[in-house]
């Protein structure tokens, strides 16, 4: 269109996301059964909610923060990496942040020069290439070894390195596989990174939620990449608080101020009332991590089980983490995903994300989330029950 000097290439080269349009086109057909978005249906603790309120009531989030964070949240921080994540930090090491995608896309704009490329698992969460793109860097795309698990293909990644590379960038647990990436797998990217001078940028959002005596391992907590990892990580998944909007990340002192760089104009900072809320749910009992992650895994199950009832329309990796899973759909219809899923939307009432939005490798399977109830899933796979019958 003649209009399009208006618009940066950068940004015309984005999609739509897959994630909001199944939402937008959900909202247009009555009683949906809804497993197509990430979000907890849980509400945030009261313990949490308490220490926002009370921070509003002592009149302490009329005003900006730090850029980095209140002080006093940047110090509980350090202390449950050092527990949870066994990283050795400071609170000068940590920012405070809009959620992980923003302190992903900070740390994407401090890194990332016009040209360099940034290799990518896939399928992958789409924000992150989205992030590269934005910064004008370019997605290099290693498919994950689907048979195995959704696993890292070490030797793909190795192959995909040139002379432009800057950077690998992943989640653990995946969005959308569910693969909680092993130690010895991420201690071989590490490895990779370690020989080529590259960056790794993590997202750790779904960290806590792990099943079946697997282990969430953090490269940032391997001492001789210290200079070469930032890890994201997020309140919104473990407590619950995607509205609230706030997380951190965690890199080496030295580009800490560079992050900060593209922190401010992003952000200015996180806002001030959720970081007093995520006070609140660090230094408050973990039990709710406990409770979501039980009920998680018996979702996980649950949608297992209704899934092996559908074995000639779906066959599936069963996630290790996060509450998401990404099955292939085996019909012919299922190869366009996109339309199959807003099919199954018109015709059978039930809301997925299709495949497509999470990569090249992601056509021909459609992301379902089990953060949801057991009604829920029951009357989703009640409804595909009958429909593919």
């Amino acid at each position: 269109m003649k209009d399009n000097w208006r618009i940066s290439n950068r940004v015309a080269q984005i999609q739509e996301s897959a994630i909001h349009e199944m939402t937008r086109l959900s909202k247009e057909v009555e009683d949906v059964a809804f497993l197509s978005w990430a979000k907890p249906t849980s509400d945030t603790p009261e313990h949490i909610k308490e220490g926002a309120i009370s921070a509003i009531r002592d009149g302490l989030v009329g005003g900006y923060s730090p850029s980095s964070g209140l002080l006093e949240l940047r110090e509980e921080i350090v202390k449950k990496l050092k527990k949870y994540n066994n990283i050795e930090a400071n609170p000068f090491q940590i920012i405070v942040t809009v959620g992980a995608v923003e302190g992903l896309s900070a740390a994407v704009m401090a890194v990332i020069e016009p040209g360099d490329e940034v290799i990518f698992p896939s399928p992958t969460y789409s924000t992150h290439i989205q992030e590269v793109v934005l910064a004008s860097g370019k997605p290099v795309i290693v498919p994950l070894i689907e048979e195995e698990g959704f696993i890292w293909d070490i030797d793909a990644v190795r192959k995909a390195i040139t002379p432009k590379t800057k950077a690998i960038m992943y989640a653990s647990p995946s969005n959308p596989t569910g693969t909680v990436f092993s130690e010895k797998q991420l201690r071989q990217l590490a490895d990779i990174a370690l020989e080529n001078n590259l960056m790794v940028i993590t997202d750790e959002a779904y960290e806590y939620f792990v099943y079946d005596d697997k282990k969430h391992f953090c490269m940032g907590s391997i001492p001789e990449m210290k200079k070469n990892v930032i890890s994201c990580f997020t309140f919104t998944k473990n407590y619950a608080m995607t509205g609230w909007r706030v997380g951190y990340l965690h890199a080496d002192e030295e580009i800490i101020p560079h992050i900060t760089k593209a922190h401010i104009p992003f952000a200015i900072c996180a806002p001030v009332v959720s970081q007093y809320a995520a006070l609140a749910a660090l230094k408050g009992s973990q039990d709710c991590i406990k409770d979501f992650r039980d009920h998680y895994q018996k979702m996980r199950n649950l949608m297992c089980e209704r899934l092996d009832k559908l074995d000639s329309i779906f066959e599936y990796q069963k996630p290790e983490g996060s509450y998401l899973m990404f099955p292939k759909i085996l019909t012919e219809e299922g190869k366009d995903s996109t339309t199959f899923c807003k099919r199954l939307l018109k015709e059978a009432r039930v809301s997925t994300t299709p495949g497509i939005a999470f990569g090249p490798t992601g056509e021909g399977h459609l992301r379902l989330s089990f953060c949801v109830s057991e009604d829920e899933i029951n009357k989703a796979f009640d409804r595909m029950d009958k429909y593919f019958k």
